[in-house]
């Protein structure tokens, strides 16, 4: 590695010394790095989607139920710049809930199409950020607030709007109403054709809502 003339940070620059194990060099840790190497996201979550009218969420489905609600990355707010993101949604705070202990207790329990925030776009749009599954509100990102923009900047699944638990007889149930990967591209391939939309995710569940009471 080069290092520049004068750079406080040279003591702490990686050199390699060598060093032999049972007769064998052993490699520079350099030498094992993977550009490619899978993201948090690829190895922990599934990822799922929601349509609210035209503007799709990404629900981040980790292995032991917690869900992050993030935006999808064709969210058009991201392309119209973000302005600002508020939990006070008028009735309720959400940045006000409160949970005790390890069953969460306390947290407010939302439906799919709860709002959870409001978020404002630079040319003055305005988007009700929904819910996207049922299940208790374990915390919001209250950072999104201070930095709106961190929607726009961070990695994928950092710039979560906020984190839900759905109760465990409840997940295959929030997993068939959400659209999977293939199936979100699948839409979105559609919708840049300029066919017929398959149907909105808040018309399907409520269409296996409907399944469900027949």
């Amino acid at each position: 590695m080069s290092v520049q003339a004068g750079d406080p940070l040279e003591p702490f620059y990686f050199e390699h010394e060598e060093q032999e194990i049972c007769g064998k060099l052993v490699p520079p840790i350099t030498e094992s790095f993977q550009e490619d190497y899978p993201t948090v996201v690829d190895r922990f979550f599934t990822r799922y989607y929601y349509f609210k009218g035209d503007a799709p969420y990404q629900v981040l489905y980790h292995s032991n139920r917690i869900c992050l609600i993030c935006l999808a990355p064709e969210h058009p707010a991201l392309a119209q710049g973000i302005s600002s993101v508020n939990f006070d949604i008028g009735n309720v705070d959400r940045s006000q809930n409160v949970v005790k202990g390890k069953g969460k207790k306390g947290g407010m329990i939302l439906q799919a199409e709860s709002t959870l925030a409001l978020l404002t776009t630079a040319n003055g749009g305005t988007y009700k950020v929904p819910s996207c599954i049922r299940g208790k509100l374990v915390e919001v990102n209250t950072a999104i607030v201070e930095e709106p923009k961190l929607l726009e900047q961070l990695p994928e699944g950092a710039g979560y709007f906020a984190i839900l638990l759905p109760k465990i007889e409840n997940c295959d149930a929030i997993k068939a109403s959400l659209l999977t990967q293939e199936q979100y591209e699948e839409r979105l391939k559609t919708k840049n054709e300029g066919l017929p939309q398959i149907e909105s995710t808040e018309d399907h569940t409520q269409n296996k809502n409907k399944e469900v009471l027949a």
